[in-house]
């Protein structure tokens, strides 16, 4: 299986990519992921992203398709793969295109989490006290969910076109959400 796994900031993405990633014994990539592990390294991409994320902004299409590129040539990913928080752009769907035309594969599916904002700016402020997460502020949360539905949420679009998204309401328990994230998958 090779999925994406996209919704606002909040919407429970890297949780439930976890569990749909041992469902079909495939790697979760997360690009935040990848970006915080460099943050908390203080490597000079790193401290590119601190700034970029403490702003609320996204880091770059042409660091992120690298950084993509990178792990999705490793052993573990060759035979499928869940992406969390990549593609966020038009240009990234297109390098994610040409990647996977690259090695003659496709996308099988496109889990969308989908829900209210006000409940994932909530959701995200608890986050921020319980997880110590600096970038997690009221403001570049606004920020980021802003950005979501100008630049990211118009990629669902594309998806849907390709028949590829289950779209699930994300809102509820972990495991009333992870349900309906299998029943949509199975349901293709």
């Amino acid at each position: 299986m090779r999925m994406l796994i996209m919704g606002p900031p909040g919407a429970g993405k890297g949780t439930q990519a976890r569990a749909i990633a041992d469902r079909y014994a495939i790697p979760a990539i997360s690009t935040g992921d990848i970006f915080r592990a460099n943050v908390s390294q203080g490597t000079p991409l790193g401290l590119e992203v601190k700034r970029i994320m403490a702003e609320g902004g996204y880091v770059g299409d042409d660091v992120t398709n690298a950084i993509v590129a990178d792990r999705l040539a490793e052993p573990d990913a060759r035979e499928g793969f869940l992406l969390d928080g990549y593609p966020r752009t038009l240009a990234q769907v297109e390098a994610l295109d040409a990647l996977l035309a690259e090695q003659q594969a496709a996308l099988d599916a496109v889990v969308v989490l989908t829900a209210d904002t006000d409940e994932l700016v909530a959701r995200l402020l608890r986050r921020a006290e319980t997880d110590g997460r600096e970038d997690d502020t009221e403001d570049a949360i606004r920020v980021r969910q802003a950005k979501y539905t100008e630049e990211t949420a118009p990629l669902l679009d594309v998806y849907r076109q390709r028949g590829l998204l289950v779209e699930v309401d994300g809102i509820g328990t972990v495991d009333e959400v992870g349900q309906r994230i299998l029943a949509g998958l199975d349901a293709r």
